[in-house]
């Protein structure tokens, strides 16, 4: 079997496991969010934080949020690196942004953070303060032992199917996951360029 007929093999299992539920219980929480008139805050690191951008786009433009990413600052982000720190820089962020209870944190990881293992101990500290003021926190996350799936009030655990594929597939599948939260009837207020030229 070659390697791409594999990866698709893989990609069709995480689809038939993936939560519907687990799905919806986000989206329930995106829109209440928005309804209490909270903003979105979407937290990733590497190709996460990537996707945080895209996601951003995503639930401004279709989904009518107040939606911001830290990362999408290229200065701040590395001017609270370098004066104080990897491990604080969205904690920080979050208190500038007077982060209040009637916001919500998405964190978009492939572990979720763990403090012991000292991986991505930066989306750890902006849990904790999320959690402090009272925010919900969701996530999209690859593993279920990870900090945020510990404490998010909703959250979709990307399955593992091949231990030697956790990256990728988590998040890929964070992109096929906001997707369907955007497109969701309960969260979707705006039409979509090609969808609407048929």
């Amino acid at each position: 079997m070659s390697y791409s007929v594999q990866h698709l093999q893989e990609t069709a299992q995480i689809v038939s496991q993936l939560s519907a539920a687990d799905c919806e219980n986000c989206v329930a929480e995106l829109r209440a969010a928005r309804d209490r008139g909270g903003r979105l805050f979407i937290l990733g690191v590497g190709g996460s934080a990537a996707n945080a951008s895209h996601a951003v786009n995503d639930f401004r433009k279709i989904g009518g949020f107040e939606a911001y990413a830290p990362t999408d600052n290229v200065s701040e982000l590395t001017a609270r690196t370098n004066d104080e720190g990897w491990a604080s820089v969205f904690v920080e962020w979050l208190r500038g942004s007077r982060l209040t209870a009637a916001d919500l944190l998405l964190i978009l990881s492939v572990g979720g953070g763990n403090l012991e293992k000292n991986v991505s101990p930066n989306l750890v500290t902006a849990l904790q303060l999320a959690k402090s003021v009272g925010a919900h926190v969701i996530g999209i996350v690859g593993k279920d032992g990870g900090y945020t799936a510990k404490v998010a009030d909703a959250c979709v655990i990307v399955p593992v199917v091949n231990p030697n594929n956790i990256t990728p597939h988590s998040e890929a599948f964070q992109a096929v996951v906001w997707h369907l939260f955007v497109s969701h009837p309960s969260l979707k207020v705006n039409q979509t360029k090609w969808e609407s030229t048929r």
